[in-house]
């Protein structure tokens, strides 16, 4: 899988994407970011999110209330001395984040995504 994305990805979406990385908060081009559409997969172009789902947490990172069913995969990570839970995109495995029981009603979820795992797609 490495050689396939290493022409693929640009370095930062490497490292976040393959190696499990994590981009500096408040870096991302879709931390802010609220254009109408989907975000898709960098690596495998799969829908993961939809606008409608995005909010400003605060958290330096992009969020989501919710993902497009069947798109993630959830992997418990006890990295960090912390108990969390990883999402990767279920079709190619990519790194995307972590998901928290800290969102908005009445999913209560937020999904905080690294920006340079997603691509947006304007809605056609």
């Amino acid at each position: 899988m490495d050689k396939k994305w290493q022409t693929h990805l640009t370095a930062e979406q490497f490292q976040v994407c393959v190696n499990g990385g994590t981009e500096y908060p408040f870096s991302g081009k879709y931390n802010m970011f609220f254009e109408d559409g989907v975000y898709r997969c960098v690596c495998c172009q799969q829908v993961l999110f939809d606008s409608d789902s995005k909010f400003e947490s605060g958290c330096g990172w992009p969020a989501f209330s919710n993902a497009v069913k069947g798109a993630i995969n959830y992997i418990q990570d006890t990295s960090h001395n912390m108990i969390r839970t990883e999402v990767r995109c279920n079709q190619c495995d990519a790194h995307l984040g972590h998901v928290f029981d800290d969102g908005p009603q009445p999913s209560g979820t937020r999904y905080c995504i690294n920006s340079v795992a997603l691509e947006h797609k304007k809605r056609d």
